[in-house]
């Protein structure tokens, strides 16, 4: 409002001059203080005496006639009192103002009885705490729960035309009680309390409404509609009216010229996606656009109303030609665009991929160093990610070197276990493409370690020189991969198979930790044993030859309780309340260290009495090339069939934990290089073999985990569910450097200190990454929901998108394949590991060729949608 039009009359009230097409806030002038925002008695226009009459000559009516708002401000007598602001009208068409100079006049009259009535006590004031949240339109294309939402309201015809009532309390008491008409057990009045604020101002609790960004920068407000909606304990089933006036009303500060009112009432014990806020997000979206609402403004009757809103959520659900032509593509675009690159079809196709991998990431490679070094809390992220790591893939070495020294009798230890670590991961963290990816031997690698000996001890022939025959012969067929270009085929990997292989290795890590505690109290607290019940030392203490060992099962259980549940909690710190944020990321980031070092030293002096296994560290020199020339015919072909095998599981391994690194969510600048990765872990495996060392792949959690320790990440809530997205990584060598030079010095500490760390810590620390590679693991969070009561589903995308059954149609094909992973990796027949990896790679045609006649094809793309920042 320009000041140079306010004008004061001595012998009359303050009169105030806008623009007619002006709809200007409160004025402040003076000592007249905008507070609160009462009724705008609208124009009284009887729309049925002039049924003939256009809409622009209905709304000329509406824009001469007079209108007030009253508000509050201080008096001559400098007391709060209720004021009048009075408009008269403009006359002329809607042209004529807008081109004319002409102006209305506003006046501003205090209300004042004789009594003095209109003074206000300030007792009478209160205070309104409101929040604003962006929320996205339903998208009737995709979420189903849209249309079903509009046929509910169908069936139920809530609909008020030409209401005449002019206070918004009005208004809503004759909606709610055409909406509980079938809900014996809410009265009007619980309806109303749930829908206004307790106190004598009528203001809806929680509103929807349009919104848009002037060209000023500020927020405009459709004013013409609004949205209220509210949960009730007692309600039986959702209930949606929705009102027309009969001439606009004001009905607060940003609802002045209220046309369209909506309400929406659910249980609060509704699902999701049929909460009170989504489904007025539906209705919110069919009124937001002005063309529709011009139409409901102009239907005569419901009959007319309601084929309208059929219309216009018809329109809204129209499936566009590209829509349905892309339902036959169930790939995933990211996988696509990650694994093939246009410039690697180009050329002789030997090698190709290899060299544009090496052209992209050379220009990068001094950066890898420095970003590791430069940026704010830098520092602070590369030591807790070399301490990380340092932790991450000592334990598991020593841990996986006590299994092969099991297996083999001791041809391979912890310390040659630790040897191939350090050697494995320099090279790769030196050469590789995604120097993010953290290369370990797992616990398939260790059973096929086992099954290669009991094939050597069958053919009599040595194992060492076998166990190099076939790592030889993997090698060749992994460089093989890598220079022809195979990764293409993993564009058909997708988050299905991606997830399911994620939590196969989760359960490969729990399972031996189970079996090793049940195996200890089998031992020491089974019928075998004494009943007689003594401590594992003699020292006072009882017999250590005879009878059970309770103590040391119980203490078992004790540290690997004790590690998984220091360890997350102190994982988990950095959501709790407690202690400020840089403290809590400290603990989060240091959260393994501190659990393993803090339940060794439980376990080794608080209970020194009991005697926990240790496990042995072999001598001898360690770079020995085994004896290959001491191999039968029989035993090198036998070990080509192996090879083959073990190269299809190092292919998929190190593709699939490359994906996870390299998915959008991770936010990652620098390009990937799947075809270079392959072919430095076909040299590295190669260069192990010779030396009779284990092998080497790209693993789960660690590598993920690896990407989030030197990432910044930010928490976000929706709709009072909180997550966390990656704001950005620091795409550095040294951490994976440092901390596998750090491993490599740990030979200094066998046997002692490191065999501090006992079993049971160790058997702790599986089960703990175990717990935290569950996060963001949609497999895993929909294995979840059917536990989950359906009103605190998580509001993400494919709860949206896709109906429940579909959703756990989805989880037991998932399911199912798992527990065929699981029945052959970890089966009791080792020789069923042989065709884990042939099984593995037939997930990619089960995803892309059996599950789309199960599912809809629609509804898998939303389930196995990309990794992103939807949650």
């Amino acid at each position: 409002m320009d000041p140079s039009k306010v004008e004061e009359d001595p012998d009359g009230p303050l009169r105030i001059t806008v623009s007619p097409l002006d709809r200007p806030p409160l004025p402040n002038i003076g000592k007249q203080s905008p507070v609160n925002v009462d009724t705008l008695a609208g124009p009284e226009v009887d729309e049925d005496a002039h049924p003939n009459r256009s809409t622009r000559s209905r709304r000329n009516l509406l824009y001469n006639t007079p209108s007030t708002v009253s508000f509050l401000g201080f008096g001559p007598d400098n007391q709060l009192r209720r004021k009048t602001l009075r408009k008269r009208g403009g006359g002329g068409t809607e042209r004529d103002r807008s081109n004319s100079t002409e102006l209305s006049s506003w006046s501003i009259d205090s209300e004042l009885s004789d009594d003095g009535s209109d003074q206000i006590s300030m007792d009478e004031i209160t205070l309104m705490f409101a929040t604003h949240e962006r929320i996205p339109k339903k998208d009737f294309r995709h979420e189903y729960e849209a249309s079903k939402d509009v046929d509910s309201f169908f069936s139920m015809v809530a609909l008020e035309l030409d209401i005449t009532e002019t206070s918004l309390h009005g208004i809503a008491v004759k909606m709610v009680e055409g909406l509980l008409k079938e809900e014996p057990d809410c009265s009007a009045e619980e309806a109303l309390s749930a829908l206004f604020t307790h106190d004598s101002v009528h203001h809806f609790n929680r509103t929807m409404q349009g919104t848009s960004m002037t060209e000023y920068g500020s927020v405009d407000y459709d004013q013409s509609w609004i949205c209220a909606f509210a949960s009730m304990k007692n309600l039986k089933k959702r209930q949606v009216s929705v009102a027309r006036l009969k001439h606009p009303r004001n009905l607060g500060e940003t609802s002045q010229e209220i046309r369209f009112i909506i309400i929406v009432l659910a249980p609060s014990e509704e699902k999701t996606t049929r909460s009170a806020l989504e489904t007025a997000r539906t209705f919110a979206t069919l009124l937001h656009e002005p063309e529709n609402r011009q139409e409901f403004l102009d239907c005569r009757d419901k009959v007319e109303f309601m084929n309208m809103l059929r219309r216009v959520e018809l329109k809204y659900s129209k499936e566009v030609e590209e829509v349905g032509a892309s339902a036959k593509d169930t790939g995933s675009t990211e996988s696509l665009a990650s694994f093939e690159k246009p410039e690697d079809r180009q050329g002789c196709p030997i090698g190709k991929g290899v060299w544009n991998d090496i052209e992209r990431r050379a220009p990068l490679y001094f950066s890898d160093f420095k970003d590791g070094l430069v940026g704010r809390h830098t520092l602070h992220k590369l030591i807790s990610a070399i301490v990380f790591l340092y932790f991450a893939c000592l334990l598991p070495s020593i841990a996986f070197g006590t299994l092969n020294s099991r297996n083999t009798h001791g041809q391979i230890d912890v310390r040659k276990v630790i040897v191939s670590q350090t050697l494995g991961g320099l090279i790769y963290a030196m050469f590789s493409g995604q120097p993010l990816i953290i290369l370990q031997t797992t616990a398939p690698l260790a059973l096929y370690t086992q099954i290669i000996y009991e094939i050597a001890h069958g053919l009599h022939v040595d194992f060492l020189p076998m166990f190099g025959c076939v790592g030889l012969w993997s090698s060749g067929f992994v460089l093989l991969y890598a220079l022809v270009g195979a990764n293409r085929i993993m564009k058909y990997t997708t988050r299905c198979v991606e997830e399911i292989f994620a939590l196969f290795i989760a359960i490969t890590k729990v399972a031996p930790a189970f079996e090793s505690l049940i195996h200890d109290f089998q031992e020491n607290i089974g019928p075998d044993c004494s009943h007689n019940v003594t401590t594992s030392e003699g020292n006072g203490y009882g017999d250590v030859t005879v009878g059970c060992q309770l103590d040391k099962a119980l203490l078992h259980l004790l540290l690997l309780l004790g590690t998984v549940a220091l360890g997350m909690m102190l994982y988990n710190s950095i959501h709790s309340p407690y202690l400020d944020a840089k403290k809590r990321e400290f603990l989060a980031d240091y959260s393994l260290p501190v659990s393993v070092i803090f339940n060794s030293f439980i376990g080794v002096y608080v209970f020194s009495m009991v005697s926990l296994t240790r496990f042995d560290v072999q001598t001898g020199p360690l770079f020995v090339p085994v004896e290959l020339g001491s191999l039968t015919s029989t035993a090198v072909v036998t070990s080509m069939g192996l090879g083959f095998c073990l190269s299809l599981l190092f292919f998929m391994d190190q593709n699939i934990t490359a994906a996870i690194v390299n998915s959008p969510a991770n936010k990652l600048k620098k390009s990937s290089a799947y075809n270079l990765d392959l072919l430095v872990i076909g040299i590295i495996n190669g260069i192990l073999s010779v030396f009779g060392l284990p092998w080497l792949h790209g693993t789960l959690p660690h590598s993920p985990l690896h990407v989030r320790a030197l990432a910044d990440v930010e928490d976000r809530v929706d709709q009072g569910r909180l997550y966390s997205i990656v704001v950005r990584v620091r795409e550095t060598r040294l951490a994976a450097i440092l901390s596998h030079i750090l491993i490599g010095l740990s030979l200094l500490l066998l046997p002692s200190p490191l065999n501090y760390i006992t079993e049971p810590v160790l058997n702790g620390l599986f089960i703990f990454f175990a717990l935290i590679s569950f996060s963001g693991n949609q497999f895993y969070e929909r294995l979840v929901l059917i536990l989950t009561d359906q009103s605190a589903y998580p509001p993400n995308h494919y709860i949206r998108r896709v109906p429940l059954t579909q959703i756990h149609l989805f989880t037991f094909c998932q399911v199912l394949q798992l527990a065929v992973l699981c029945g052959l990796g970890l089966s009791a027949m080792p020789y069923l590991e042989m065709i884990f990896p042939i099984v593995l790679l037939a997930l990619l045609p089960i995803r892309h060729r059996l599950m789309p006649l199960l599912i809809d094809p629609k509804y898998i793309r939303a389930l196995d949608a990309a990794h992103t920042d939807n949650h």
